[in-house]
């Protein structure tokens, strides 16, 4: 897949919604079979994705399943088998040992994975082990709803929408797990939909700690999140200005630009800001 700012959920039991969702601009849709779905309405929500996926689309589609242990995995991997869906995302996996798990079930059938990370106690504990299968991996995003029940949390965030401190300890150790693994570490939701100021500063912080797409519950969401995840003008004439630098001078270790100091960490950053600019573009 390209590279991703925004994954906008859809719930699988709304076809009416799959292709607002996929003219949104998100650069990907996820098609949710798993909380978004009541149980009774698991096989319908079954049924219109595989059917949605059938068509010619415009944009990756990843589609949600149910969780390892679930009653309901079984029957979305064999409707899902010759449906050819972009990737699958894997809610409440612990670890490597899960996608392994999930490969066992799955079979030939191999599509790339997107854990979310950090849904169950456990799964802190088994953060560092998706380098043991970044093959198969798409990307790596975290949860903040699912784990303060788990454990019994009142909540997961303070008064003005940020993280408490055992949340913000999870989201920078699944940040770090990504980029351990070499993938996309993509952030989670934002849910305070109408909050358009609240969610701007929300996926600048995000960018800035390092993470390089973001989950999204709502198409309003999307122009805000591609926003925020895309390099500006200024930034990139910066960062080709350090690439030109070192160019110019490859022997050296660390450059003055613009009156201050570079080094090669500031080249790795450059290069890789370019890089992103490029992939968006096309």
């Amino acid at each position: 897949m390209k590279a991703l700012r925004s994954l906008l959920f859809v719930p699988g039991d709304r076809p009416e919604r799959f292709a607002k969702a996929a003219a949104s601009g998100a650069d990907a849709v996820i098609l949710d079979l798993e909380d978004a779905v009541a149980p009774a309405r698991k096989a319908q929500a079954r049924a219109a994705v595989v059917e949605w996926l059938a068509a010619e689309r415009a944009v990756p589609a990843i589609v949600r399943i149910n969780p390892l242990g679930s009653p309901h995995l079984a029957e979305d991997i064999a409707a899902l088998r010759n449906a050819a869906p972009d990737a699958l995302m894997l809610p409440k996996a612990e670890g490597a040992a899960s996608i392994a798990a999930l490969d066992g079930l799955l079979g030939t059938f191999d599509p790339p994975i997107i854990p979310i990370a950090t849904e169950t106690p456990a799964a802190i504990f088994e953060l560092g082990s998706y380098r043991a299968c970044a093959d198969r991996l798409a990307g790596l995003t975290w949860g903040a709803e699912d784990l303060p029940a788990a454990i019994g949390a009142t909540a997961a965030r303070t008064e003005d929408g940020r993280y408490t401190p055992p949340y913000e300890t999870v989201r920078a150790l699944a940040l770090f797990a990504a980029h351990a693994a070499g993938v996309p570490a993509i952030d989670t939701v934002f849910p305070a939909i109408k909050d358009e100021a609240g969610l701007s500063a929300h996926v600048a912080r995000a960018r800035r700690d390092g993470f390089t797409a973001m989950l999204a519950l709502h198409p309003a969401q999307v122009p805000t999140i591609n926003a925020g995840f895309t390099p500006r003008a200024a930034e990139i004439a910066h960062a080709r200005a350090i690439v030109d630098s070192f160019r110019a001078s490859p022997d050296a270790g660390a450059l003055m630009l613009d009156g201050r100091m570079i080094d090669r960490p500031h080249l790795v950053q450059a290069q890789r800001i370019l890089m992103l600019a490029e992939e968006i573009r096309r």
